[in-house]
């Protein structure tokens, strides 16, 4: 069978910045071998397969070159956007079904009306899933272990709606020398355990900047991660105290796409810890694809 596809890259207002994305549509038809063999040929970080439309919600499915992701961010993000801008819709939002849960989607439009961003609400309040050590955050990582800090929050594995490890870096020094080794991965964080690991540092101006490495999934480095992010301003909200947070994130700059991510938290007022990320989209290329159900 032949499907239809976009691509876009996502927390950018410019392409070629941000994180590139896939969304496949009409893969109702197709089995999870099928999606994940096609998921391997874009290879991106994640590819999104549109199940189905009903209104304004859609059921998606998400997978890195690797495997399923019960959620993940940019890939919400973008195909909210693509899939406003296909159905022609009028409203401020979007509704989309995957395995974590429920995203709801607000969408950003210029002055002409056109969609040109989103926010999305992570489906779950964060949760803690496992304990991380500074040793095995510093090992993945390639760094040495005075690299690792607990200014606001020891490393840990969490998230809202699916697992990452966490750590925070002394400074933006330390963070541009992290690289990535893959047999502390296979030690420390296999993927059975987190999708990977996501490190971040303060920012003179107030801001962040995080760098999310994944190679067991396939992905290196990832230049724009969402569903990271949301767990970070859930974890700065911690931190910090009060009832909610927001600020803005910068990614991918040591890779040369640079992303920026606006993320926010808030109390819940039932104990946990909500939170949501959002940014700009621009359309990249469309097509379409062969496919075997």
């Amino acid at each position: 069978m032949r499907l239809e596809f976009e691509t876009a890259d996502v927390f950018t207002g410019q392409r070629f910045g941000g994180n590139p994305l896939a969304v496949v549509f009409g893969a109702e038809a197709l089995d999870t071998a099928a999606m994940q063999r096609l998921a391997r040929e874009f290879n991106l970080s994640e590819t999104v397969f549109v199940l189905g439309i009903e209104g304004d919600a859609a059921r998606i499915r998400i997978f890195t070159p690797g495997s399923e992701l019960p959620f993940a961010g940019h890939p919400n993000v973008g195909a909210a956007v693509l899939l406003a801008r296909r159905l022609g819709l009028a409203g401020e939002r979007l509704l989309l079904d995957q395995a974590a849960g429920r995203v709801l989607a607000r969408l950003a439009r210029d002055a002409t009306g056109a969609v040109t961003g989103a926010e999305i609400e992570a489906p779950r309040a964060f949760a803690e899933a496992a304990p991380f050590t500074a040793a095995a955050a510093a090992a993945c990582a390639g760094l040495p272990a005075s690299a690792i800090t607990a200014r606001v929050h020891a490393p840990l594995i969490g998230g809202c709606g699916n697992h990452i490890a966490f750590a925070e870096v002394v400074d933006a020094a330390a963070l541009a020398a992290a690289s990535p080794d893959a047999a502390a991965f296979r030690a420390h964080l296999p993927v059975s355990t987190a999708t990977g690991l996501y490190l971040h540092a303060p920012l003179p101006d107030g801001r962040r900047r995080g760098r999310m490495f994944g190679p067991l999934e396939g992905i290196p480095e990832d230049p724009a991660t969402g569903s990271a992010n949301v767990a970070l301003a859930a974890l700065l909200l911690r931190a910090a105290g009060g009832e909610d947070i927001a600020l803005e994130v910068e990614q991918g700059i040591e890779m040369g796409r640079p992303s920026l991510l606006a993320i926010r938290a808030w109390e819940d007022g039932e104990g946990g810890l909500r939170a949501a990320v959002g940014g700009g989209v621009v359309p990249v290329s469309q097509g379409t694809i062969l496919a075997d159900g």
